[in-house]
């Protein structure tokens, strides 16, 4: 997967998705659960919140959590599958992406605004290692019982090179680097290889 091609990915993958306009067939709540928890850890899935979407696509809590993490279930309207879990002190960050992504503003621009107002103390962004859980592939073949995790996350707000030793360009896949070093949202990638 080329440079560019993951950083789409991952724009797509936290929280830039849009919850308007979906006309494909909703899930019942139970399918969106089962879904939305398929990358968490086995011990944290039965504890986590988790978001899904109502019948006009809107996104809504369809589960109160009793642990840190929040989980999002795939959302309709494509031949995708795709779900995400991140440690609920990412949700401010998430969801401000969201309003940008309602307003048209994506990619670069997204994350230009969220960084300018993390910088500012405005918006607010973990102070410690948060982590990131994905699950993504064809929606025809997609089963929870065996999907696995397709790409893992830390964030470390302002990491750099320098400070953790981590390459900032992707190597081969497994292998850890850091994307967008030195800003708000700097955290450590690791693609896993593609079966």
């Amino acid at each position: 997967m080329s440079h560019r091609a993951l950083v789409l990915f991952f724009a797509a993958a936290f929280g830039l998705a849009t919850t308007t306009g979906c006309q494909a067939q909703i899930p019942n709540v139970e399918e969106q659960i089962a879904g939305a928890v398929t990358p968490a850890p086995a011990d944290q899935k039965d504890g986590a919140t988790v978001l899904g979407y109502d019948a006009d696509g809107a996104l809504v809590t369809l589960r109160e959590g009793t642990n840190e993490l929040v989980c999002i279930a795939d959302r309709p309207g494509d031949d995708r599958f795709h779900a995400s879990c991140y440690h609920e002190s990412l949700g401010a960050y998430m969801e401000r992406g969201r309003q940008l992504r309602a307003e048209g503003i994506t990619g670069q621009e997204s994350f230009d605004v969220r960084h300018q107002e993390a910088d500012a103390g405005t918006l607010a962004m973990p102070e410690e290692p948060a982590a990131v859980y994905n699950v993504s592939g064809s929606l025809d073949t997609f089963d929870p019982a065996t999907a696995k995790v397709t790409l893992y996350a830390v964030y470390i707000p302002y990491a750099t090179a320098a400070n953790t030793g981590l390459p900032e360009t992707p190597g081969p896949a497994g292998t850890p680097w850091l994307m967008r070093a030195g800003t708000a949202s700097s955290h450590i990638m690791i693609v896993q290889p593609r079966d």
